[in-house]
């Protein structure tokens, strides 16, 4: 936020605001083409052929990860924190997760399916969505390796020495369970691959609420050491107060 020394916001004539707005609008169209190479760049990157066939439990029974692409031929999968035995999920995968309903059927129109996957029993899963009124597939990789394969879910003595895998490498991770995001693309014999997968900051891009406190002149107002602190589960927020 532009301030003076004593914390109140600059104030300058439109003529001058215009003037602030070009430039950083010049700057705004650079970062909008950095983005656009870095997405298309992504989309060059090699795939990996999936062997494992591994067994969900789903709400229409047990399906393989080729039922979730819903006859499509990409399948995006939210790593979802629920551990068995949490009673609700991680309130950061939470916030992000508020904002999946509305994208299912553009992405459906674009060929593409989408499900959330949680190491948690299917009723645990079912039973915190139904609180959470969310309409988005989600399905349990309880008692399969899938989580752990793509590596967000660890064991207690990893988090325990510090070494467990998360982010493509070695380090200090809180908990047993972690967020991420990992895409598959099936060929035309069936076979699938893993074509991408973010994790920690990588997943911002999934919270357009984020997007929008950006554009304000607090911004995310967070506290830089604990970020997502002030997060909720959107059904426990107190009312809401002027900061």
């Amino acid at each position: 936020m532009s301030t003076t020394t004593s914390g109140s916001p600059t104030i300058v004539s439109l003529e001058e605001w215009t003037k602030r707005r070009r430039e950083l609008l010049r700057q705004e169209k650079e970062l909008d083409r950095q983005r656009d190479a870095l997405s298309a760049r992504r989309r060059e990157l090699p795939w990996v052929r999936v062997v494992p066939e591994y067994r969900f439990a789903s709400p229409g029974g047990p399906a393989t990860l080729a039922d979730l692409f819903a006859g499509h031929g990409q399948l995006i999968v939210y790593h979802f924190m629920l551990g068995p035995g949490w009673g609700e999920g991680c309130s950061g995968c939470s916030f992000v997760a508020d904002h999946f309903d509305g994208t299912v059927a553009h992405l459906r129109a674009r060929a593409v399916a989408f499900t959330a996957i949680s190491s948690a029993p299917l009723d645990e899963i079912l039973a915190f969505k139904t609180r959470m009124g969310w309409r988005f597939p989600w399905v349990s990789s309880h008692d399969t390796t899938f989580n752990r394969d793509f590596g967000v879910s660890c064991t207690a003595e990893d988090v325990a020495s510090g070494i467990a895998s998360y982010n493509f490498r070695p380090r200090e991770v809180p908990m047993e369970e972690m967020p991420g995001l990992t895409v598959f693309a099936r060929g035309e014999d069936g076979t699938i691959y893993r074509t991408y997968s973010t994790y920690a900051r990588g997943l911002d891009l999934l919270i357009g609420t984020y997007t929008l406190l950006d554009l304000t002149p607090l911004g995310r107002n967070e506290d830089p050491e604990e970020p997502m602190s002030w997060v909720r589960h959107h059904d426990r927020y107190e009312p809401a107060t002027k900061r």
